[in-house]
């Protein structure tokens, strides 16, 4: 099987907003946000004060800062918000209490390209088992950022840095073509030396791409500033296409003082293919890979009354996706096209924490499912309220089971 990862859509330069940003609606000025429901899709934000996007990372907002330096949003159930720094998560945790956490590495996946006398922005998303790759073509918007742009037509010949290649084939869904499968291509001839691999995409994003980056970010960034302090390469080059944002604040010292007090950690593999900012969509397959060690780890917590906390939505994705009805993990690996919902619900994870995500973001339904409509609706009237920043430099919200629901 081949497959794709996107969560919700974007604007391109170097990355965008966790899992389902969308550029702000908000007027400009505005200082308060309506939240409202609808009953297709969840819980959604009306509108996002624009001064509430986070448009640069934490350390670079001051003298001393490091990544660490954003606010914790935390909910407890239906009725209770606090909000900490996240320095204080150690505190906020138990002895016993698992964090998994993803290892994927973020790759520099933005490339610029030629579509006949067209420039483009390519976005590597996800390699399919057959040597295709999924991919979105963006239209350059200036400042280092694009615009959505329709995919196709099949059999269309994109120019690559170095004189490589990518033939589109054909959608990646059924009547949908922002994402398309396109196999790369031997080189034509070009003034430009060629690349000592020139079929190889991850050789091509190392030497020409940069980070996938969105219209509310100030400028672009050094790929280091989307790498979590959990990333691991993958000897293949494999990794995401956007960062698995809700690992960014943490850092070598904080995981120190968190396995200090007895938290654990549990790592796992979720490679995420692009967003989709602009048309919400649900995310298409991921490869994820959940290692024995990990599935003990957690069978163990939770057989003992620890909580199993997930770092970011693509944690939940992988780890529910290794579960049994029972809730019991084992070893698993491949492509998962599981989609939590409140209905489905989930089985392992005990608390969730996330970035803030956009109003239409499909995630909204997986925070639902963790910690229920009310809370989550609670907790973001309380992020606005407190003035909270979004995306993925932005602030985080940690969410716990309410267990009297369950």
């Amino acid at each position: 099987m081949s497959g794709t990862g996107a969560r919700g859509s974007g604007v391109d330069g170097s990355r965008t907003g966790s899992r389902a940003a969308a550029g702000s609606r908000a007027a400009a000025g505005s200082r308060a946000a309506a939240v409202h429901e609808e009953p297709r899709a969840g819980l959604y934000i009306r509108d996002i004060p624009r001064e509430l996007l986070a448009r640069i990372p934490a350390e670079q907002r001051g003298p001393g800062l490091g990544r660490d330096a954003v606010r914790l949003l935390v909910s407890r159930g239906s009725t209770r918000v606090s909000l900490h720094a996240f320095r204080e998560l150690p505190h906020l945790l138990r002895a016993g209490d698992v964090l998994v956490v993803n290892t994927s590495a973020t790759l520099a996946a933005a490339v610029d390209a030629r579509l006949g006398g067209e420039a483009l922005v390519v976005h590597f998303s996800t390699r399919g088992d057959d040597g295709r790759w999924a991919v979105e073509l963006r239209a350059p918007a200036g400042g280092g950022t694009t615009r959505p742009r329709p995919g196709g037509p099949a059999g269309a010949v994109v120019e690559l840095p170095g004189g490589r290649l990518l033939v589109l084939e054909e959608p990646l869904a059924a009547g949908a073509d922002r994402l398309w499968w396109a196999r790369p291509s031997p080189a034509r001839p070009s003034p430009v030396p060629p690349s000592p691999h020139p079929y190889g995409v991850p050789e091509l994003l190392r030497e020409h791409g940069r980070p996938i980056r969105y219209a509310y970010t100030e400028r672009d960034q050094p790929l280091s500033v989307y790498q979590t302090v959990f990333a691991v390469p993958e000897p293949d080059g494999a990794g995401s296409a956007e960062m698995p944002s809700a690992g960014r604040p943490f850092t070598a010292d904080l995981v120190a003082r968190l396995v200090s007090r007895g938290v654990q950690f549990a790592p796992l593999t979720l490679h995420t293919g692009v967003a989709s900012q602009e048309a919400h969509e649900p995310p298409y397959p991921e490869r994820y890979a959940v290692p024995a060690t990990t599935a003990a780890l957690v069978n163990a917590a939770r057989a003992g009354g620890g909580r199993v906390i997930a770092v970011g939505t693509t944690a939940v994705r992988a780890l529910e996706s290794a579960a049994d009805p029972r809730g019991v993990v084992r070893a698993a690996g491949g492509w998962t096209d599981l989609v939590v919902t409140p209905e489905r619900g989930v089985r392992v994870v005990d608390g969730l924490l996330t970035g803030l995500h956009e109003p239409e973001a499909s995630h909204l339904l997986m925070l639902e499912a963790v910690a229920g409509r009310a809370a989550v609706r609670l907790g973001y009237a309380q992020a606005l309220a407190r003035h909270c920043l979004w995306h993925e430099f932005g602030d985080v919200h940690l969410l716990l089971r309410d267990d009297n629901r369950h």
